[in-house]
């Protein structure tokens, strides 16, 4: 029997049929059987030098982890990855492993590369249905660190902090652990109960987590660290402010950012009968922007019934910034995808409600200062959009809160915190990272900043002990 599986595509995911998922909240793909994370395993080369390891932001030791795949000792695959990622079952799922890990991935050159996000998923599903062994309780070290927010920064933060012997504290505005990963992501993409398995991993290590604490408004960071004894503060409070287009008519009833609507659908569940925070009826839906956040929320609101959703975008279909899975997933469920369109006005009728999105054409010009070639308005090409509901998906920024009451904190012009390579802000025991600092970005991304936060306090304290 060949050491190697050298066929050159992956295993397919499996999932539910489009017709039938484009219905409900159920995830979509339904993960490998043990039968299919063998046979992908044994697609790994167990190269001597993994570039893959280098497209991973939180560094896990991926052929370690897939070699025991391929021998069927999944819980030891699972201690592998647990040992780099707080958050291995989140990771394999919304991870855009086709352009960090898998993307240095050699066996992608001449085909597909190993399906690394798709067999992590696996080991962290296998895991939790099937270890039943509590974690080995780490030694206090005697000193304690508050973590604002409990997003994919915040958890890994302080789960690498909890893991080093430290009173964890994590403080979160809303009324449910999770940040992002619970009020931005659907259920169909990621399922909650996944996300509050996570954290319960991370409150079994000792880490204690408060709710409905807004820091800035609740307490302060300087009451944190002078009134209740935390010796750092990392902040992980993401990027929860809106942008829009400042067009006419974006005051309109059924005009939604994509964060409201997300959160309404996600943590509120409107979808459900009887929701306190029910999002209207509608039939036509436009979705301005082309990210991962726009196809969520447009297949959102084709869950809830709407029977035309547009995805509007100035780009064409080869500049959209979504990940590739995600557009094809759209696509299968019936998303409409109106590229080469901007919005130029939203029009309402005597209720003051959208009846209407005037839109021009446009075209690809030369490039801009990011790459990518500027899209130019093509004249004499207004059209009218016919829909009853805009969803403006045109990214975030971080909230001003914790900068305005915040002294000496230093921030970039557009919001940002500024921090430097441990992550240390301009205040003294306070370190930041996530999309507080970098703006909104990927889960993988802000946990990597997480570590490297985790690392920088450590450091800070232990330099402190040692004075």
């Amino acid at each position: 029997m060949p050491k190697f599986n050298m066929r050159l595509d992956k295993n397919p995911m499996p999932s539910q049929d489009p017709n039938v998922r484009n219905k409900n909240f159920l995830e979509v793909a339904t993960g490998y059987t043990e039968e299919m994370a063998i046979d992908e395993a044994k697609r790994c080369l167990q190269c001597k030098n993994p570039a893959c390891m280098n497209g991973c932001p939180v560094h896990i030791h991926i052929p370690a982890f897939i070699h025991e795949v391929a021998e069927g000792n999944f819980e030891m695959a699972y201690k592998i990855i647990s040992k780099s990622s707080s958050l291995p079952a989140v990771c394999g799922r919304v991870c855009p492993q086709e352009t960090q890990c898998e993307g240095q991935c050699v066996r992608g050159k001449k085909g597909d590369p190993v399906g690394i996000g798709r067999l992590e998923r696996f080991v962290a599903d296998w895991h939790n249905a099937h270890s039943q062994e509590a974690p080995e309780l780490p030694v206090k070290n005697g000193h304690k660190v508050a973590v604002v927010g409990s997003g994919p920064s915040g958890l890994t933060c302080a789960g690498d902090l909890a893991k080093l012997g430290y009173e964890v504290t994590i403080l979160e505005a809303l009324h449910l652990a999770g940040g992002v990963l619970v009020y931005g992501i659907p259920e169909f993409r990621l399922p909650k109960s996944i996300v509050q398995k996570e954290i319960d991993g991370l409150i079994a290590l000792g880490v204690k987590v408060e709710t409905n604490m807004v820091i800035g408004r609740t307490i302060s960071i300087q009451e944190l660290m002078e009134e209740y004894g935390f010796e750092a503060v990392f902040v992980g409070s993401g990027a929860g402010l809106p942008k829009f287009m400042n067009i006419s008519g974006e005051n309109l009833k059924g005009v939604y950012s994509a964060n409201e609507f997300l959160t309404r659908v996600n943590l509120m569940k409107a979808y459900k009968p009887g929701s306190t925070t029910p999002i209207k009826n509608s039939k036509n839906v436009a979705v301005v922007g082309g990210g991962n956040v726009a196809m969520d929320a447009a297949r959102c609101a084709k869950r809830l019934g709407a029977e035309n959703v547009y995805i509007v975008y100035r780009r064409g279909l080869e500049e959209l910034p979504a990940r590739h899975e995600e557009v094809e997933h759209a696509m299968e469920e019936g998303i409409i995808f109106n590229v080469l369109n901007n919005p130029t006005k939203i029009l309402g009728d005597e209720t003051g409600t959208v009846c209407g999105m005037e839109c021009i054409k446009m075209e690809l010009g030369e490039p801009d200062a990011s790459g990518r070639r500027r899209p130019v308005a093509v004249p004499n090409s207004e059209h009218i959009l016919d829909v009853d509901c805009v969803i403006m998906s045109l990214g975030t920024s971080p909230n001003p809160l914790i900068k305005s009451t915040t002294k000496g904190l230093a921030t970039e012009s557009w919001g940002g915190i500024i921090v430097n390579e441990e992550a240390a802000t301009s205040v003294e025991g306070v370190y930041a990272g996530g999309d507080a600092v970098t703006g909104a970005a990927t889960v993988i991304l802000a946990m990597g900043a997480g570590k490297t936060a985790a690392q920088g306090i450590d450091e800070y304290i232990k330099s402190k002990e040692n004075k």
